[in-house]
């Protein structure tokens, strides 16, 4: 085999090394499985050098040392103890404290660095539900050592919707890692549509006044406050104005006011997602000497917030990805004639890629779809491109799902 390069002590400069069984040290972790017997299994490829088992080496990614005490080879279940091994050859090790996909062993006196596998990104997200609380306590374990094993499989909670999403290259990969994370930690989950990131947006100005009163024994509940919305252009976030004058509210409750608005905009109104792009101004109100209240103006800015919103022509946005597919030429007209029907808006179609943007919800299992046009040829990525709005006759769809699964929780 020709020479390798590698990255110097420094990390910058590099270096050839050859397949020489006395040359220096660069054995590089390419793979991880996990046995039962035994736990996790390391897989490794000597570029240069030689390890016997017992022998210490310095793993240069994680600044450790490591014990490579029982070298290993697999020949299908089974496992042939080594006493050694050199230039060439691909062996694996057990029980190693601090080593991952990608890490190099090389000597601590002269580090080496093997170049990095670069894995491709997953695309396909599915969100993955406990059947049970036993299996939501092991399901963030069981999916960390699932990640470990494959760099192409990641997982995160989505806050918003208090859901775990996992992330794959495609569904069946999905499907394998389900079922080891049943079969090795005991963990079962179902497996469900992602929710989609919608969010809400005001078109039209409005005032509203929220007046909350309140009156039993002993003090009462008083707050009453005027409020201006206003809408701010796409990515303007949020912005709170303080107007009033002549002291018809005291400046100690406008953030009382403003906590009480914020609060408000976690849930909009047509479909309890967040409302963003809002400028929101109190211009006017009243309170009482004795039963006004932090708490009361809270609840007058929410009132006021959600009656001006309803009257604020309110609209339902949704996320768009940049989305590019890269297939046989021969398959360019089915493509997009299948993104034109997910409401996509092909941009570029040149030497086998195809660039659009296309609605995040329009996208789901598009990999089984993508597959079964280019018989398994194409492949896909995509990243967050921006919010657009939703047409009227899906926004209604999408309003009618988020009261049916708010009733449902009820």
């Amino acid at each position: 085999m020709p020479a390798i390069r590698v990255l110097d002590k420094d990390g910058k400069s590099e270096t050839d090394v050859t397949a020489d069984p006395k040359g220096p040290l660069v054995a590089h972790v390419f793979k991880t499985t996990s046995d039962p017997g035994i736990g996790d299994i390391f897989f490794f490829r000597v570029y240069s050098g030689s390890i016997n088992a017992g022998d210490d080496v310095f793993n240069v990614n994680q600044s450790s040392g490591e014990r490579l005490g029982h070298l290993i080879t697999m020949r299908g279940k089974e496992r042939i103890e080594l006493s050694s091994v050199s230039a060439g050859d691909i062996a694996a090790v057990a029980k190693l404290k601090n080593t991952h996909i990608n890490d190099t062993f090389t000597s601590k006196a002269h580090p080496l660095t093997a170049r990095q596998v670069v894995f491709p990104t997953p695309v396909v997200p599915l969100a993955v539900v406990p059947k049970s609380k036993k299996d939501q306590d092991k399901l963030g374990i069981g999916l960390s050592k699932l990640t470990e094993i494959d760099p192409t499989f990641t997982y995160h909670v989505d806050k918003e919707f208090s859901e775990t999403i996992v992330t794959g290259m495609g569904e069946v990969q999905i499907d394998v890692m389900i079922k080891r994370l049943q079969e090795r930690y005991g963990v079962d989950v179902e497996i469900q549509k992602p929710h989609i990131p919608y969010r809400e947006k005001i078109t039209k100005k409005s005032e509203k006044q929220g007046k909350h009163k309140k009156q039993s024994g002993g003090h009462g509940q008083y707050g009453d406050c005027w409020l201006k919305l206003e809408p701010l252009p796409p990515g303007g976030g949020f912005e709170f104005v303080d107007a009033i004058v002549g002291g018809s509210i005291p400046g100690k409750y406008i953030p009382a006011i403003e906590k009480g608005v914020r609060e408000s905009m976690q849930k909009g109104v047509l479909a309890g997602y967040p409302v963003v792009d809002l400028k929101v101004t109190v211009f006017d109100g009243s309170y009482h000497d004795v039963d006004s209240s932090d708490m009361s103006f809270q609840i007058a800015g929410s009132l006021a917030f959600k009656l001006a919103m309803q009257d604020s022509a309110p609209q339902l946005l949704e996320p768009v990805v940049d989305l590019e597919v890269y297939a046989p030429q021969e398959n360019m007209g089915d493509l997009s004639s299948d993104i034109s029907q997910r409401r996509g808006r092909v941009s570029g179609m040149d030497n086998g890629i195809i660039k659009a943007k296309v609605p995040m919800a329009e996208l789901y299992q598009y990999s089984a779809s993508l597959k079964s046009i280019t018989s398994g040829a194409g492949t896909y990525s995509m990243s967050f491109s921006h919010y657009d709005v939703v047409p009227s006759h899906i926004a209604q769809k999408v309003i009618d799902e988020a009261k049916r699964e708010k009733e449902e929780k009820k």
